[in-house]
């Protein structure tokens, strides 16, 4: 038996015989060509045509994971049309007098390699998806050109890479999982794998070798685990291991539809926290009530140096407020700082960046960024059932300068004649003992709370969350932690107010019961936790 170890990228057990993927490929070779125009068009109608093929499978794509995760497809598109891209294969074709294949090939080749990432065409961190948008422009221009995956049993698939195009396109079926040499955990195939429920394991690396084609293999996504021909042992624990799982996920899709209320009838709302827009899609599948928690910094965060757009942040945050229709999306505005930093938001060196510059101080420090923000958030208000959250506040001054821009966003769209939300709630994140304490105080300013409970226990224990060494002194159930939750929601209850919590401390199962009985209105928590949450509460007495 050879065991594997990668990245795991989506849950479950698969257990079958591997069958490496052959992306066949034409050589590009350099040629001369006499006629540039010819060329030049000959181009021109096949980036038309893999435009064409790419609204084409967005709409599949849409029917089967969702418009966010379609999303994909049309950010190749983006690609093919961007002008750049195109005036540089022309000049090489005209210029050069060199064919459309390698104009291609030389151009991607430029970008892929380009640190300049302020020059790139696309989001950094995503080559794959150039590498797919080439791909395909090449199969056209080839038109002979077909990838290979004819077998007739279900299969484990292995690859180098395999490209978002191809993920969306596995059928669930005849796939059981697949294993990569290369890639990324947030990449785009990645998010596919999870969404389409395919156990994947990514990034084995040279180990995963094409001499293992036709072996009998186990993909453990559990655990980023790979076993290639494993003994008796491993593989009894693995098929119990999916057996298991099997039947839990059966019990808790049951529970999709149902309420969530304990058997004394204490009813308590479950929402979701999303990090992508790639989740939305996520959210609906879990069955949860709306999204408690929209981490909208990962929109600065994935945009490298360039800060992202109002039009590019607005057409996320209606896409969260169509998907989610009546049911609620709480964004929060951009939370960095500390371990999330965003190449295109400098806020210098700190020596101590937990306790520095850090989600609303940045947006005040930073007004016509926040107030950009501001303005998508409104306009995407009136799509759907959408509330703004300000992070890591500390005073109620905070909060006064945070509404009165919010108020200016109101102003410049109403002269714009821009139509938002004129209602739209307000809420804050109780994330330090200050925020505690005066947590009367800013009940009366704001229209509800979220206790992010992660930052809340390492800014009330002083301890580092992240710091390994602390483990045993870190206390997540630390009596002072439950006693500042029951403040908190005491102080918002008797304002008239609601309160979510949606740190990791929302899903502990240990704790449900005493939320439940503090009178919490609302958990939020990862998609995939929503079901098993449920669960919880309806066995609660």
């Amino acid at each position: 038996m050879i065991t594997l170890t990668g990245k795991k990228v989506s849950e479950g057990i698969a257990i079958g015989k591997l069958t490496f993927y052959k992306r066949e490929g034409k050589e590009i070779r350099r040629i001369y060509v006499k006629d540039v125009e010819k060329e030049v068009q000959r181009f021109q109608k096949a980036r038309q045509k893999a435009i064409q093929e790419l609204k084409v499978l967005y709409d599949t794509a849409a029917k089967e994971v969702g418009d966010a995760n379609a999303a994909i497809f049309e950010m190749q598109q983006t690609i093919l049309e961007e002008q750049t891209l195109v005036d540089r294969v022309n000049s090489i074709i005209v210029e050069d007098k060199l064919n459309a294949e390698y104009a291609i090939q030389t151009v991607i080749s430029e970008y892929l390699s380009n640190e300049d990432t302020e020059n790139k065409i696309y989001t950094p961190g995503h080559d794959v998806d150039v590498k797919d948008v080439a791909n395909r422009l090449l199969r056209v221009l080839s038109r002979s050109w077909k990838d290979k995956m004819l077998m007739d049993e279900p299969f484990v698939m292995a690859a180098g890479e395999l490209y978002p195009s191809e993920a969306v396109q596995l059928d669930k079926n005849k796939v059981l999982g697949f294993v990569t040499r290369y890639g990324t955990i947030n990449s785009h195939t990645a998010v596919l794998a999870r969404t389409k429920g395919i156990p994947s394991v990514i990034g084995l690396g040279e180990a995963l070798k094409k001499d293992y084609d036709g072996k009998m293999i186990v993909v453990d996504g559990y655990e980023g685990k790979v076993y290639i021909e494993p003994d008796y042992t491993t593989l009894t624990k693995m098929k119990q291991k999916q057996d298991t799982n099997v039947t839990h996920v059966k019990n808790l899709e049951r529970l999709k539809g149902k309420e969530n209320i304990t058997q004394s009838g204490q009813r308590i709302d479950i929402c979701a926290n999303i990090g992508t827009r790639e989740d939305i899609e996520n959210v609906i599948r879990s069955d949860a009530g709306g999204i408690g928690l929209f981490r909208s910094e990962f929109l600065y965060m994935e945009n490298g140096p360039k800060l992202p757009t109002e039009e590019q942040q607005f057409q996320v945050y209606k896409l969260a407020a169509e998907s989610m229709g009546v049911k609620k999306v709480v964004i929060r505005t951009a939370d960095l700082g500390g371990e999330k930093q965003a190449d295109c938001l400098d806020v210098g060196h700190e020596s101590n960046p937990t306790m520095g510059m850090r989600g609303i101080r940045i947006s005040l420090e930073k007004e016509e960024v926040f107030k950009t923000q501001l303005r998508a958030i409104l306009r995407a208000s009136v799509y759907g059932n959408v509330s703004i959250m300000f992070p890591m506040i500390t005073a109620i001054e905070e909060v006064t300068r945070a509404k009165l821009l919010l108020e200016t966003a109101k102003r410049e769209l109403k002269a714009e004649k821009t139509a938002f939300d004129e209602d739209i709630q307000i809420g804050v994140m109780i994330e330090t003992p200050a925020a505690v304490m005066i947590s009367g105080e800013l009940a009366r300013e704001v229209d509800f709370f979220s206790i992010g409970t992660n930052d809340l226990t390492q800014f009330t224990l002083g301890m580092d969350r992240t710091n390994d060494k602390l483990g045993k002194f870190y206390n997540s159930h630390h009596s002072a932690l439950i006693k500042m939750i029951r403040i908190v929601a005491n102080n918002v209850h008797l304002e008239g107010k609601k309160i979510s919590i949606c740190g990791d401390l929302a899903a502990d199962l240990d704790l449900t019961e005493t939320f439940i009985q503090m009178g919490i209105d609302e958990l939020s928590v990862t998609p995939n936790q929503v079901l098993a949450l449920r669960k919880k509460i309806r066995e609660i007495q």
